[in-house]
């Protein structure tokens, strides 16, 4: 009787994961620019912003990598046996952290608030900063670094949502 598995046998479970780490990722992403892009030219435009505030359309293409980076860490993540110690905590702080992000969207771009975008942002860095930490005790340190691009974009955004919540006080 043999114990080697067929790659067949593997694949199903690759694929699963896989569409257990990119959906979620797709569905904060979509639903977070249908609250974002009707406020741009609108609300966002009127709005005083910072000198160093980039250009719009840098935000798709940043927006689009980072995610594409917490969809590949959540699938190693996954990958892990069912098992592995720490596993269920790592995926907890990964779907906060995802829903804080959406939520971001909401409160900033969707209620007109830069002062509660300042609320959920920093809400946000401490669940990635938990996410990253999770990801890294399993261990998976790649997984953790996957998600420090995001970390380093989000802690600019949060310094950008605070200009903005300064200079339209």
């Amino acid at each position: 009787m043999s114990t080697q598995t067929d790659s067949s046998d593997r694949q199903p479970a690759v694929w699963l994961a896989l569409l257990i780490a990119i959906l979620p990722v797709v569905a904060a992403s979509l639903v977070g620019s249908a609250v974002t892009v009707p406020q741009i030219p609108g609300w966002y435009a009127g709005l005083a912003k910072p000198p160093f505030n980039p250009p719009n359309w840098l935000f798709a293409p940043v927006w689009t990598t980072l995610f594409a980076l917490m969809g590949l860490a959540a699938f190693r993540v996954l990958r892990r046996p069912s098992d592995t110690i720490g596993r269920s905590r790592a995926l907890l702080a990964y779907h906060v952290q995802l829903a804080l992000n959406f939520a971001w969207s909401c409160v900033f771009f969707g209620l007109n608030s830069p002062a509660g975008g300042l609320v959920v942002i920093a809400l946000l860095i401490a669940a990635i900063l938990w996410t990253i930490r999770r990801f890294a005790a399993l261990p998976d340190r790649f997984a953790a670094w996957l998600l420090a691009p995001y970390l380093a974009w989000v802690s600019f955004a949060a310094v950008l949502n605070l200009s903005i919540w300064w200079l339209n006080r």
